[in-house]
């Protein structure tokens, strides 16, 4: 055990395995350990490297063996892979851990607070009401569509199919009525929760230096300056914009050979729950500026005057995202130095 340098750590549900290496590579130890014993096994092990893939249960575990004084190593399980010795299984995937957290180049995630989990969990939770609420309102509209009643999409044109379900004079089987009362009730539930859990995220956002940072900037509101505050690390593990920019996945995907170049869409490996609000939020951008007009000779402007709106605003999330870490590593707030409408 003394000579062990780093440890392996495949995470499960109730049986872990560890594969525990020595400083040349060779195989110190495999052993597998039940949930409740690994923390008693990992504080019997000399301080060592602990590497784990960033996968469920990863960044609890992350923080209860740091606190055990060994050093924490998280692996995107997509790195992992690569290192998997023919069959797959839980030693070889341990090993495989191992093999890839001793690689110079390797790529690590930083482990979550518990401040940063709750915020995912408020905000993972808020994301799924709101795909509920948008399946009940579908299933509501087509369902009456079946009986005559048309309706517009959208959470808005919910009180005029209730209206219609209402109205004494609709021709509807009692049946539908009742049914069509049921879904009624239940986005109007869900309406409310959604509402309760937005207000959580408004208070958070407005009490924080970060997130009132990152609301200076157009297109940046409570709800994305809350997902970069709990799902990105933080921003001095970048070097420049443009890398957190990639991790967000808003940049070219590349698909070069023999020294030509080629470039394609963008590479969407990053963190979709920022990329998808910074698109949206670059979306509402763009729209305002082609009705109230943007200021002549900018670059959305330009932009504008030759390219799709879609491919502008991902052209502005990328640009909003080099912004976003310029704000984090200056601690400044956004400055206007192209004008766009705000």
């Amino acid at each position: 055990m003394t000579e062990i340098s780093i440890i392996g750590l495949d995470l499960a549900k109730r049986v872990f395995q560890l594969h525990g290496a020595r400083a040349d590579g060779s195989i110190g130890f495999r052993r597998k350990v039940m949930r409740g014993q690994l923390l008693a096994f990992l504080g019997t092990v000399p301080r060592c490297i602990v590497a784990m893939e960033a996968c469920a249960t990863a960044h609890y575990w992350a923080r209860e063996i740091d606190a055990l004084g060994h050093s924490v190593r998280l692996i995107p399980p997509i790195y992992v892979k690569p290192f998997v010795k023919r069959q797959k299984n839980d030693a070889a995937d341990a090993e495989a851990i191992g093999d890839a957290a001793v690689r110079p180049t390797m790529r690590f995630v930083a482990a979550k607070t518990i401040r940063q989990q709750a915020g995912a969990m408020v905000f993972r939770t808020r994301d799924l009401f709101v795909r509920q609420r948008t399946q009940l309102i579908n299933a509501l509209r087509a369902h009456l569509a079946e009986h005559g009643v048309i309706a517009a999409q959208g959470v808005a044109n919910v009180t005029a199919l209730a209206d219609v379900v209402e109205d004494e004079a609709n021709g509807l089987d009692v049946v539908v009525i009742e049914t069509a009362r049921l879904y009624l009730e239940q986005i109007d539930l869900l309406s409310a929760r959604i509402g309760t859990l937005e207000k959580t995220l408004k208070s958070e956002a407005a009490h924080a230096a970060t997130t009132s940072r990152l609301m200076t900037m157009p297109g940046i509101g409570p709800v994305s300056a809350m997902a970069i505050e709990t799902f990105a690390p933080a921003m001095t593990a970048f070097k420049r914009g443009r890398d957190f920019a990639a991790w967000v996945g808003l940049v070219p995907r590349q698909h070069s050979s023999g020294g030509k170049p080629v470039l394609g869409g963008i590479s969407k490996m990053g963190q979709r729950d920022i990329r998808r609000l910074l698109i949206t939020g670059a979306m509402a951008v763009v729209h305002w500026a082609c009705r109230k007009g943007g200021a002549e000779g900018s670059w959305l402007a330009r932009m504008l005057a030759r390219k799709p709106r879609k491919l502008v605003a991902i052209a502005l999330a990328n640009k909003m995202a080099r912004a976003v870490w310029a704000m984090q590593t200056r601690n400044e707030d956004y400055r206007q130095t192209d004008p766009v409408p705000a």
